[in-house]
């Protein structure tokens, strides 16, 4: 057999890239011979972070359509014509065996073109309520990996597999002890710790929230491990002291989540399916700016298995201090929902995958 060439795209946020990425990176480690490429858009983080991850990307000059009507819109007909001519063309030249795509909007004209080559296609479906591209993309996919039960409302029941999704296992095998993360992070290790986590860029509405309830934090006693963001770094650092660590990024998950006993977080896929793997007690506030409300639907999926909690943004005021003092307050209620989250954990996930290209190879 000559060397595989497998060719995945998959951009627009991290979401959609490192899923990408980690199939890749499996890939590669069982066809070290393998060639990989990239295909992304333009002007997306994704023309940066793939070359920092070791492969190849090409762009297509590509968007998403905006909700109102605007310049972009008018150049979206054009975007879209040179954007399949431009796959057309890295599809023929680079004649690969297999074609990938995680979502995001880059990938549909790639896997339109690959498919349309008679190239074997599969899709990975971050999120439990399925993305526009891999909705459009599905009725010619081979195969659609997902993470979520009920999928069939998206895509054909037959090509659906249940995989999970690609994570960064090293961030997630808490096997720190609670001391040694306390140490790192400055934290007294006798009290309970919250840890806040709103991507790396920060959540607006969930810092407001930690600043404005900081206070009756105190009165419970709990020390706060406060990942605000790089983009809100400079207004809340004031907050910084004995028992409010202020960070703009968090370098050591693991270590992070060793310490936490509650954990705050947004419901982006990733953060859902690492935090099934950490196995502790989740509040989710799902982003509702993000395409079709995806945030509210993955957190849905939890608290339907009584996994996890979710707010909604605009029932913090009223809600929120109720529901965490239920929560906090009761190591029977921490218990079950770190038990339940753990157990819709599929630590897995890559290998299946890659295993379900595998089975295409060999046709």
């Amino acid at each position: 057999m000559d060397r595989y060439r497998f060719i995945l795209s998959g951009g627009g946020t991290g979401g959609h890239i490192y899923p990408a990425v980690a199939i890749a990176n499996e890939l590669k480690r069982r066809y070290p011979d393998a060639e990989f490429l990239f295909v992304g858009a333009k002007d997306k983080m994704e023309m940066e972070k793939v070359p920092q991850a070791g492969y190849e990307i090409k762009g297509l000059w590509i968007s998403g359509i905006q909700r109102k009507l605007t310049l972009k819109n008018l150049m979206f007909p054009f975007k879209l014509i040179s954007s399949l001519l431009e796959a057309r063309k890295i599809v023929k030249q680079f004649k690969p065996h297999v074609a990938i795509g995680t979502g995001g909007f880059a990938s549909g004209p790639l896997l339109k073109m690959a498919e349309s080559s008679g190239i074997p296609c599969v899709l990975q479906e971050q999120n439990s309520f399925a993305g526009i591209t891999n909705k459009l993309l599905a009725g010619k996919a081979e195969k659609i990996c997902v993470a979520y039960d009920g999928m069939e409302r998206f895509f054909p029941k037959e090509k659906i597999i249940k995989t999970g999704n690609p994570i960064r296992t090293d961030l997630v095998d808490v096997k720190a002890g609670k001391q040694e993360a306390a140490t790192f992070f400055g934290l007294n290790v006798d009290k309970k710790t919250i840890l806040v986590l709103g991507g790396s860029l920060g959540a607006r509405r969930i810092n407001q929230l930690i600043e404005k309830e900081l206070g009756f934090f105190e009165e419970k006693g709990l020390q706060i491990l406060w990942q605000c963001g790089k983009l809100y770094y400079e207004e809340y650092k004031k907050y910084d002291s004995d028992s409010v660590k202020v960070l703009a990024f968090v370098n050591r998950m693991d270590l992070a989540y060793a310490a936490a006993d509650v954990i705050i977080s947004r419901a982006g896929a990733g953060s859902v399916s690492e935090l099934c793997l950490v196995g502790k007690p989740v509040i989710f506030i799902p982003s509702p700016n993000v395409a079709e409300d995806h945030q509210t639907q993955n957190a849905k999926a939890l608290v339907a298995q009584d996994a996890a909690i979710m707010l909604r943004e605009s029932e913090l005021d009223v809600e929120f201090e109720h529901s965490f003092s239920d929560l906090i307050g009761s190591e029977e209620n921490k218990k079950k929902l770190g038990k339940n989250i753990k157990k819709m954990a599929m630590p897995k996930a890559t290998e299946h995958i890659v295993d379900e290209i595998e089975k295409l190879l060999k046709k």
